[in-house]
């Protein structure tokens, strides 16, 4: 039986292109970027360009680059970095409950330390009710932290707005997890926050990479102390190879995004209008979510038990995001259907310019089967 990937949202395999400029790379400069010999120079000089590149695709400056491990990472880096050296400003933080679980892990973990997390509400949409958020602030708020593009529904928040809703709070920085945006919207409006992060392998580069964007007036306390790198703020070896990949990666993502995105449209709209003809389904994510994500329930069926269902058909979708705790309610689902046993029965369908519509038919098919044993 054909296997069917459906969880591109999780992870995407890496373009050929980027695979043979990371290959390339670590054999011709595989030397320590930070080394004072001729070696280390050309090392150094690709760290350059790569860092350049991507500097100019997302109008920033390459010194307001940060590489890490991955986007957990860099969320992690931005949250407690930010939130440590604020702590004297305040210690009062909002956010809301469409996060990933590592911004909400870290905003937990600063919680137990003595910071005060508050929720903003969202609209009928999902979206960021922006007058809750106004209500929320206060002098001693150092942090709001909003994704992009959630990883559970797809709901697009109100970047710009709330950039410039924030600019009357001058020691209010704004974090943006744009982790399942790059590659899938264009980033102008993203690159107005504070701190923004994301990782290659969602826009078919390489995993073991990330990306904080740390904006000169941001001030971080690092996490990792000790050892050179390109920055004061993330030390360890330099990895060019893995630079030049996510330079590559991010380019094709820019240049290909309205072709990518046309093509993922129409399937996502072919999804919807099947999908609609059942009425046991129930789609979560709302009309304005971008078309790469597609949450749905089935009535009378957990989101786990159709996952299990689904992949002894060699269907590959996710319940809830690939890091997300087993076994309890989507977080995300809950905040907007604010049903419980729906929240439960969730699960993601993640689509890809790399989806074929005959894939998507086959998916149907094998889907009707599991819901008529149910």
């Amino acid at each position: 039986m054909k296997q069917i990937y459906l969880d591109y949202c999780a992870d995407t395999p890496p373009d050929s292109g980027v695979l043979q400029i990371y290959a390339d790379t670590a054999v011709s400069c595989f030397a320590n970027p930070n080394s004072v010999h001729p070696a280390g120079e050309q090392a150094k000089q690709i760290m350059r360009v790569s860092l350049g590149t991507i500097a100019e695709l997302l109008h920033i400056r390459p010194e307001e680059i940060i590489f890490t491990g991955s986007a957990s990472e860099a969320n992690n880096l931005a949250v407690k970095g930010l939130a440590f050296s604020s702590r004297r400003r305040g210690k009062h933080i909002v956010t809301t409950f469409l996060e990933h679980s590592s911004v909400s892990g870290a905003l937990t973990f600063l919680q137990e330390q003595g910071w005060e997390i508050d929720m903003i509400h969202l609209d009928e949409q999902g979206r960021t009710d922006l007058n809750h958020l106004k209500k929320l602030l206060r002098k001693d708020t150092v942090l709001c932290s909003v994704c992009a593009v959630d990883s559970e529904l797809g709901i697009i928040q109100p970047v710009a707005e709330i950039a410039e809703l924030l600019q009357s709070y001058p020691n209010c920085c704004f974090h943006v997890d744009a982790t399942q945006a790059a590659g899938k919207i264009p980033l102008e409006a993203v690159m107005q926050a504070d701190l923004i992060s994301f990782a290659p392998h969602k826009f078919y580069g390489l995993k073991g990479c990330g990306i904080l964007i740390k904006k000169q007036n941001s001030i971080l306390e690092p996490l990792i102390h000790g050892g050179a790198s390109t920055t004061l703020y993330r030390s360890g070896t330099p990895d060019t190879p893995a630079a030049a990949a996510c330079a590559e990666a991010l380019k094709l993502a820019v240049q290909k995004l309205p072709e990518r995105t046309e093509h993922v449209r129409k399937l996502n709209q072919f999804l919807r209008e099947k999908l609609l003809q059942n009425s046991r389904i129930r789609i979560n994510s709302p009309e304005h979510a971008v078309p790469h994500i597609l949450n749905i329930s089935v009535n009378g069926i957990k989101g786990e038990e159709m996952h299990r269902r689904l992949s002894s058909q060699n269907v590959c979708i996710s319940v809830k995001s690939a890091c997300a705790v087993p076994n309890t309610p989507s977080r995300a689902v809950m905040a907007l259907t604010h049903d419980r046993k729906n929240a439960f029965s969730s699960w993601r369908i993640s689509l890809s310019h790399l989806t074929a519509p005959e894939e998507l038919e086959e998916f149907l098919f094998r889907l009707e089967q599991e819901m008529q044993r149910f």
